[in-house]
């Protein structure tokens, strides 16, 4: 969205200058008319171009430390200290590295004078779109404490709800790693020590017992080549999954898969409800506030639907009836709450309860998660179990009856 550059008077002489990101000259004049100005000189702002620092994109910084510099940054500038002053002790105070490094470098560039978001563009794989956007606004509006404690509120929330999701989704990770890899290690080393059993007798195997035994002596004869090929369909899985198609396939498989696709589409509807929220609240418009929230989507067609309705949007189709062509997705609570808002010009503090709703529902899903996963991981690590025994235990019965 382009910045627009302005000067503009009211009826008493006062003059104001400054600058507004909109779509067209159109919303700046209309912006400006509702607070009793008219423009007076109005064009496209020419930023310089904000190279990305190099280095700055091998630093890792956790959600949780940039919830905390945000905040305390907004609780420094609202006590009255300068902006370079006020980001100079936080770095000071910063324990990693790297991200101490950054804040200075940010630091000297304010002292400058380039704008704070400009700054912090540099290093967009610590401040992403919504962050540096939210900041710009923040900056042009006058109000960047309160912005700053937006942010900080909102990873907070994030931060919350992806702990809670990955704790649920551990425990049955690490037990099906385990089993899969403990099988490999028994067909490897465990079973063709039985297998020596079975040759010394001339009997007629069961069909099981021998495909379990052909594997075994295979894969026993093949290590590095079976070792090999797991590593290879794992590299590949990988990178599949980053391509176009790979997302398609694994984001639909994810919102379709029992409980699992609950959680999918209650996680996305919530960071996309508060995202949105907080950006509207900021002050950006809703056309440029369905952009970047597109672009923090975790799921394909999340972010595809929602980058499509900021292009509809722009258009001047209202929110909720373009979200209705992907209720397939969207849920329709969300679509209505949606509608509401829209009907009562509420729409930012509806999706901020829409965001703390579905964060609750993670919350209780989660919860659930385990005692659901439980017996479904004991039926199949008893199916595994019970498997080997038919196949090694059923024969040597067999060879004691013939003794």
């Amino acid at each position: 969205m382009p910045k627009f550059s302005y000067s503009a008077k009211n009826s008493e002489g006062n003059v104001k200058k400054g600058a507004m990101n909109a779509t067209e000259k159109k919303e700046v004049i209309e912006s400006l008319k509702k607070e009793g100005f008219w423009v007076t000189s109005l064009e496209i702002s020419k930023s310089k171009k904000v190279k990305t620092d190099f280095f700055g994109g091998f630093t890792s910084v956790p959600l949780k430390s940039k919830m905390i510099f945000s905040r305390h940054l907004g609780v420094m500038i609202s006590s009255g200290l300068s902006l370079s002053r006020a980001l100079n002790i936080l770095g000071s105070q910063e324990k990693n590295k790297g991200f101490q490094k950054i804040i200075f470098s940010i630091a000297d560039e304010v002292k400058k004078g380039v704008s704070l978001a400009d700054a912090m563009k540099k290093y967009p794989k610590i401040f992403d779109n919504v962050f540096t956007s939210m900041i710009g606004v923040g900056e042009v509006g006058g109000n960047l404490e309160e912005i700053l404690k937006l942010l900080s509120d909102q990873m907070e929330k994030d931060h919350k709800l992806l702990s809670k999701v990955k704790g649920a989704l551990i425990y049955p990770s690490v037990i099906i790693t385990l089993m899969i890899v403990i099988g490999i290690l028994m067909m490897i080393f465990v079973v063709p020590k039985i297998t020596a059993i079975f040759k010394d007798f001339d009997a007629e195997l069961p069909v099981l017992t021998r495909v379990v035994l052909g594997t075994s002596d295979f894969m026993a004869a093949h290590v590095f080549l079976v070792l090999g090929s797991i590593v290879a369909i794992v590299v590949f899985v990988i990178f599949f999954y980053k391509t176009n198609l790979g997302k398609k396939l694994f984001h639909k498989f994810f919102i379709k898969a029992p409980s699992v696709g609950k959680i999918v589409v209650q996680l996305n509807s919530a960071r996309f409800s508060r995202i949105l929220s907080s950006l509207l609240k900021s002050g950006v418009s809703l056309v440029e506030a369905l952009r970047i929230t597109s672009d923090t989507l975790g799921n394909y067609y999340f972010k595809t639907a929602t980058k499509q309705a900021s292009e509809d949007v722009q258009k001047g189709i209202n929110l909720s009836k373009v979200l209705k062509k992907y209720d397939n997705i969207f849920p329709y609570l969300l679509i209505q709450m949606i509608e509401v808002g829209e009907e009562t010009g509420k729409t930012p503090e509806i999706l901020l309860e829409l965001a703390n709703f579905y964060e609750d529902e993670v919350d209780q899903v989660t919860q659930n998660l385990s005692s659901v996963i439980e017996p479904i991981l004991m039926i199949v690590i008893g199916t595994a179990v019970g498997f080997f025994a038919i196949a090694i235990i059923q024969p040597i019965y067999s060879l004691v009856d013939t003794i």
